[in-house]
């Protein structure tokens, strides 16, 4: 949630930053409106209640005095003047929650070294690693899917079986492959690091707390007889870690990382990119989250984005970073960096890592503020966090990349004393 003050003291620079990513003029207005209407209501809410106390003394000391008609004079005036505070202040109740609900629908302010545009086209490729265009020229490569079902180790048709579409099953080495990446993920993460193992469904407050609810409802699970939602991503509750408290400058940086089992309903994504392990509603990821002082922001990015890129280069799979325009970054954050595996198979770069920075987004969402020493007030912590792996996508990608002439698939080197030693997958 932005901080409502930018509506009032920097109006023009708030609309132009939210102007690219597509807020219209007219919402921002509405947000400022919104917050001068509550301003006004709380003001005469505040001045009822100053007169009420004010005529509740007098009549007192009117008592006092002896002057006993005027004191039932001016106390008959006193509840005439709390049924107009009722009503006031139902009236503030409404108007402040329609300030709060346009407040949540704003997305974060873009940072300005974004590239400019809306679309992803114009996103800026960073660098390139491991990636010549010649070594793909001329030639075939299999998507994943059917690699996977050819060694017995994927199966498309017993996952929809089970629970429709946009599942996946792995079997055998297919599933011992899948679990070695999660475990070598932790394993180099584990130093900078502190594991977490949250919970996976989580209170409504966590879900806006990222930004989650109520923007993306539409794309969560929520479980029926509870209210309580399915996380989309480790993110939801290792950001939401210390909600609620105040931290001191000495603990930050706070650097966790949480292998979870993520949900997402993409409602909008059917039929996009959905075969074999592009796209999923149920995934595996790692997930890697900081919480620091705004100080610190710039150099955590530059680990985080580190520590993505790592099990990428170890496991020798050709991938870009993207730094993404104004208008493609997501609704929360204020910079992103994406890390895109290249897949011979569907000839195309899937996204295996968004390095977002958010500000204090989330963390105002959260109530979650540190305090530089005992004399000065709690600040707002700024939150970052990304994808140490994420499981399906580099799980199609060692699959493609490793596939050999003879139809085996050959374990990168890293990853094989997570498989037990084992160096290549054959069908059985």
């Amino acid at each position: 949630m932005l901080d409502q003050n930018l509506f009032i003291n920097d109006y023009e620079e708030t609309k132009r930053r939210l102007a690219r990513k597509k807020v219209p003029g007219d919402q921002v207005e509405e947000i400022r409106k919104a917050i001068f209407d509550r301003k006004k209501f709380v003001g005469e809410v505040d001045g009822l209640r100053a007169e009420i106390n004010e005529k509740s003394k007098q009549v007192g000391v009117f008592f006092q005095q002896g002057k006993k008609d005027e004191a039932e004079n001016l106390k008959s005036a006193v509840p005439k003047l709390k049924e107009v505070l009722d009503v006031k202040e139902e009236e503030l109740k409404k108007i402040d929650e329609k300030r709060t609900q346009l407040l949540l629908r704003v997305p974060n302010l873009p940072d300005d070294g974004c590239p400019d545009g809306f679309s992803e086209d114009c996103n800026i490729v960073l660098r390139m690693e491991g990636y010549d265009k010649s070594d793909y020229e001329g030639k075939v490569f299999k998507p994943h899917w059917e690699i996977g079902q050819e060694l017995g180790i994927f199966d498309p048709e017993r996952a929809a079986k089970l629970s429709g579409g946009m599942f996946a099953l792995l079997k055998g080495d297919g599933a011992r492959l899948h679990r070695a990446l999660i475990q070598f993920a932790l394993s180099i993460n584990s130093e900078r690091n502190e594991e977490i193992l949250p919970p996976h469904f989580v209170r409504p407050d966590m879900m806006m707390g990222t930004g989650t609810l109520p923007k993306f409802e539409a794309d969560a699970y929520r479980l029926r007889d509870d209210d309580l939602w399915a996380i989309p991503t480790g993110e939801v509750p290792l950001t939401n870690l210390h909600a609620g408290e105040i931290l001191s400058v000495e603990e930050l940086p706070k650097r966790y990382m949480a292998y979870t089992v993520c949900f997402r309903r993409e409602a909008g994504s059917a039929g996009k990119d959905t075969r074999g392990m592009q796209r999923l509603h149920e995934f595996h990821k790692v997930e890697l989250v900081r919480l620091c002082s705004p100080e610190m922001v710039k150099n955590e990015f530059e680990l985080l984005v580190s520590d993505a890129e790592r099990p990428l280069k170890m496991l020798g799979l050709p991938y870009r970073v993207l730094d993404l325009c104004g208008g493609d970054v997501t609704f929360a954050s204020t910079r992103v960096h994406d890390l895109e595996v290249y897949s011979p198979g569907t000839q195309s770069w899937l996204e295996v890592s968004s390095i977002g920075i958010f500000s204090d987004f989330q963390t105002r969402r959260g109530n979650s503020r540190f305090r530089r020493s005992d004399k000065d007030k709690p600040e707002f912590l700024h939150s970052l966090n990304g994808s140490g792996l994420a499981a399906p996508r580099v799980w199609a990608a060692v699959v493609e990349h490793g596939y050999q002439p003879d139809g085996s698939i050959r374990i990168p080197e890293v990853l094989v004393p997570f498989m037990g030693g084992q160096t290549e997958i054959r069908s059985s």
